[in-house]
């Protein structure tokens, strides 16, 4: 198999078409507009239940993912292949289990495939908690 070079960034990839970032994003709307087209539609429709819950908290990128902070972070989200990952804590998803039925979830991290429809109201309930045992 040969390698592919991204002829933005120059890096290598053993699969053609690599989906990557060419960079580091600088802001959340670089960060969605860097993913494939077809994906930007579900994560902006996330950061607008993420931004309606926490009207008050800083949008930033921290570890090059969505932030969402207020004195430390309080919840991230990410683009991967198959589902978002929505990083709330393992508090969190401990404090939420009983909920989580639908979801693949792991000790702080939930996916949402990209196939289903975005659970709002779990999201912005989960959200406002972290607001609550978070926010400084």
């Amino acid at each position: 198999m040969e390698a592919w070079i991204c002829p933005k960034c120059g890096r290598t990839f053993k699969r053609m078409e690599q989906q990557h970032y060419c960079g580091k994003p600088c802001t959340v709307d670089e960060y969605i507009a860097a993913q494939e087209e077809s994906l930007r539609p579900k994560l902006q429709e996330l950061r607008a239940i993420l931004r309606a819950a926490l009207p008050e908290a800083e949008e930033r990128l921290s570890w090059s993912m969505p932030t969402y902070w207020k004195g430390q972070n309080l919840i991230h989200f990410a683009a991967a292949k198959k589902h978002i990952g929505l990083y709330p804590g393992g508090e969190a998803t401990t404090a939420f289990a009983a909920e989580f039925t639908d979801f693949d979830v792991s000790k702080g991290t939930i996916r949402l495939p990209w196939e289903s429809e975005l659970p709002a109201e779990l999201i912005a309930k989960i959200a406002r908690w972290c607001w609550e045992q978070y926010a400084k």
